[in-house]
């Protein structure tokens, strides 16, 4: 659990590859990093100087950043002794970041990150039939009965991602647990389904229900299937609220049931 939590903080921190400006990309990273939970409420950023090398920006344009992390309520500053800048988690904000996210967003991207959310998702899934332990399949369990009982957005949306890099890690590949989590944070840019539609959360928890089956029952195809499935069909509510917002298509398929 550590090693993963290490990998976690080095995913959040890795240098920046985004075609937006680098303030905003900054603003994402660290707003996704929040809603999935890979940054505490209250966990302290590393210095302007290290953060900034870290990100490969300038630290003016971390500067800018900060400033409007603060403003957004993301980040509070402290000075003096024992001050520093630190993450704050609010449900508000991060959905009003998501929702900006996804309107810039074509369908087409989102079909694009739902393709490669599903290769890893159904490669880990298939790896873990047959070399997941017992403790591994059960931890996934209890992190599924977790995400059932989350009362909140925040909640939900953090037991969720960590369902997926566990499921990797259930892999026992420490390269496909990195690349889940880089994807993570930046489908932590984007709207949590229930959010929008409570009872969204009734259909994913049952798909990751569906998945561990497989797994405990070493069934690899099944398990590689049920998570593509799965991840098909999450992507496809995106592309339905994309259109929404676009005065596009009804929710036809919101209620798809994945298991």
């Amino acid at each position: 659990m550590q090693l993963l939590s290490g990998d976690a903080r080095r995913a959040v921190f890795a240098p920046l590859d985004d075609g937006a400006l680098r303030s905003e990309a900054v603003v994402r990273r660290v707003g996704s990093a929040i809603a999935l939970g890979l940054l505490g409420d209250g966990e302290q950023l590393p210095t302007e100087t290290d953060l900034a090398t870290m990100l490969r920006v300038s630290t003016v344009t971390l500067r800018e950043a900060l400033a409007e992390l603060r403003k957004l309520g993301l980040v509070e500053t402290r000075r003096g002794r024992g001050g520093g800048s630190f993450a704050r988690a609010r449900e508000d904000v991060l959905g009003e970041l998501a929702d900006a996210r996804l309107a810039e967003l074509g369908t087409t991207d989102l079909r694009e990150l739902g393709d490669v959310h599903g290769a890893l998702a159904a490669a880990a899934a298939r790896l873990a039939a047959s070399r997941a332990s017992r403790t591994e399949i059960a931890r996934l369990r209890d992190i599924v009965d977790r995400l059932a009982e989350a009362g909140t957005v925040t909640g939900q949306r953090r037991t969720d991602g960590r369902w997926y890099v566990e499921l990797a890690a259930c892999a026992q590949s420490v390269r496909l647990t990195m690349q889940e989590m880089d994807l993570h944070l930046e489908l932590g840019q984007l709207p949590w389904p229930p959010a929008h539609a409570p009872g969204l959360l009734d259909v994913i928890v049952a798909g990751h229900r569906a998945v561990v089956d497989a797994i405990e029952d070493r069934d690899a195809a099944r398990a590689r299937a049920l998570a593509e499935a799965h991840i098909e069909t999450r992507t496809l509510w995106a592309i339905e609220l994309r259109l929404q917002r676009l005065g596009g298509a009804g929710a036809v398929v919101a209620q798809r049931d994945v298991s």
